[in-house]
């Protein structure tokens, strides 16, 4: 980039930072400069840069840090937005099988009480895995009970609170289909 453009710093997943990080960060944009232990530099800007800081909410920022940040949420992508993202990484991937994971995909992230909803990252590795095992769209939608917790979890459920939560469900729905 010419040094006469104005740069752009983006700062992934703040929230994941020590908690000292963001007040830190705010000396550091004032002054303009930091230092790179890694290669013993220290780089200054010519020019005030835009900074694009995301944050999964994981952790609470400070008030002074949040004072200063002009706040825009996005929401988590609807079916239709997923599809497209989905045909970017898959793009010869068409028909039911991306249909009938997107729907496993959207209920599991609507099952009441689960801690960590799954993502995009996760849904374009379960496609992947899916595809590795040959599972097909019947297997997807399979309606039975016991079979209530999808094919090769694993890429979609990352905890094992959640593992259980589904196992339960499972469970009571294997119970209330023999009765």
């Amino acid at each position: 980039m010419p040094a006469d453009e104005r740069p752009v710093l983006l700062i992934d997943e703040i929230d994941k930072a020590d908690i000292e990080f963001p007040n830190d960060l705010l000396q550091e944009l004032d002054r303009m400069e930091f230092y790179v232990y890694e290669t013993h530099e220290t780089i200054k800007a010519r020019h005030r840069p835009v900074v694009i800081i995301t944050s999964n909410n994981e952790k609470e920022l400070p008030d002074a840090f949040l004072r200063r940040c002009f706040f825009h949420y996005i929401k988590f992508p609807d079916p239709e937005t997923m599809r497209s993202i989905v045909d970017v990484h898959f793009p010869n991937l068409k028909g039911r099988l991306v249909t009938e994971a997107l729907k496993v995909f959207y209920d599991v992230r609507e099952v009441p009480g689960i801690k960590k909803k799954p993502s995009t990252s996760e849904l374009l590795d379960w496609i992947k895995l899916l595809l590795n095992e040959d599972i097909s769209p019947e297997t997807l939608r399979e309606s039975d009970p016991r079979k209530l917790i999808p094919p090769l979890h694993g890429a979609l459920l990352k905890n094992e609170q959640d593992v259980h939560l589904f196992e339960r469900l499972a469970f009571i729905a294997k119970r209330q289909g023999a009765q």
